[in-house]
């Protein structure tokens, strides 16, 4: 890992998540369920299969995300997500609340973040832990 350029609490975290594709993978493997490459191929975004791979080895690296064989097919990998990356829930949710509140939005996705959201901290604690058990090693 190469020396942060300050010690700053917001810039340690946009050095990991500060890249729309890095949050875009982490929502899809949260929000989506998606656990394989050719899968967070086809998200809506169109991401270049070159900065996928950069990413989520960045995030393996960073430890937010694991992989593993899939248990379904032994040649491909399944990527989980750790507690690490799990953590960053809440960050999604606030990001999704600025969003909801200043920008135009698509309606399913805008109903999705404000179930959320208006079931406040007990509900984004409730989708953390459902996350730890769908993700666990």
């Amino acid at each position: 890992m190469k020396k942060p350029k300050s010690y700053c609490p917001q810039n340690r975290i946009l050095e990991v998540i500060g890249d729309k594709w890095t949050l875009l993978i982490i929502r899809d493997m949260m929000l989506n369920n998606k656990r394989y490459f050719r899968e967070f191929l086809q998200s809506e975004e169109k991401i270049a299969s070159n900065i996928l791979s950069n990413r989520l080895k960045m995030l393996e690296q960073e430890e937010i995300i694991y992989k593993k064989k899939s248990p379904d097919h032994k040649q491909k990998i399944c990527y989980s997500l750790t507690q690490k990356g799990i953590d960053l829930f809440p960050i999604l949710m606030e990001n999704a609340r600025w969003s909801l509140k200043y920008k135009t939005v698509d309606e399913d996705d805008a109903k999705k973040a404000k179930s959320i959201l208006d079931g406040g901290p007990a509900k984004i604690q409730s989708i953390m832990d459902e996350l730890a058990i769908s993700h666990q090693r």
